[in-house]
């Protein structure tokens, strides 16, 4: 049971991680081998399962016409993501990352963090997608966190705890950064790690007024009856 549970969120977290590329605007800038490869592979994919034989010579197919197509090889790794097979994943989202990194950097540092725990590569591809991305790196591939906000954790996990925090503040500082569901909650369990009780209590109760989950109260009392 615990099998199957896993594989359906690896299903329903894939199956979000990227929409199907503008082949008109691939057109349009002039690509004409990317074009032709995006509406075969786009206009074709759905006919076929995703586990099948029938959609990886597709996805081949695409790739014949473009090799360097990213979208196709996010397509190639996803069902492999799905089934588990980390190391078949992984060498094919590192192909999409080679030549879109902008796109694909944020879905491979996501699913480093939730399923790898490969918090030092996951810190890595945040860093890197920091570097040339010129405006806000956005969230994970489900959308649950900014991905400073990993990076913050990825931190905390590697144990330089206040690194992760001075990230969080930095984060929740920034003029136009709209705050997660559990930003408060992250930041006011680190606090409490680090022994700063008073911080811990107010990033908690600013949690508390946001989304009151159960760990909320639990971490409350814990830390008030310290």
């Amino acid at each position: 049971m615990k099998r199957a549970g896993i594989s359906i969120i690896l299903v329903l977290v894939a199956g979000i991680i990227q929409a199907q590329p503008n082949c008109n605007a691939l057109l349009w800038k002039g690509d004409t081998a990317q074009y032709k490869a995006c509406v075969l592979l786009t206009g074709n994919q759905q006919k076929f399962y995703q586990f099948s034989k029938e959609f990886h010579s597709l996805v081949d197919s695409a790739l014949l016409i473009c090799p360097y197509f990213a979208y196709a090889y996010r397509e190639k790794a996803a069902p492999y993501v799905k089934s588990g097979n980390f190391i078949e994943w992984k060498k094919y989202i590192d192909l999409a990352v080679k030549y879109d990194s902008l796109s694909y950097l944020p879905v491979r540092a996501s699913l480093r963090y939730k399923f790898f725990g490969d918090y030092e590569g996951t810190i890595s591809d945040i860093e890197l997608l920091e570097k040339i991305s010129g405006s806000d790196i956005g969230n994970t591939s489900n959308g649950t966190y900014h991905l400073a906000i990993v990076k913050a954790l990825c931190y905390k996990k590697v144990g330089n705890i206040q690194e992760g925090i001075s990230i969080i503040e930095s984060t929740l500082s920034k003029q136009h950064y709209a705050v997660g569901s559990f930003d408060y909650l992250h930041l006011g369990v680190m606090y409490g790690q680090s022994g700063d009780y008073e911080k811990a209590i107010v990033a908690l109760k600013k949690q508390q007024a946001s989304h009151d989950f159960a760990e909320v109260q639990y971490y409350l009392r814990y830390i008030i009856k310290r």
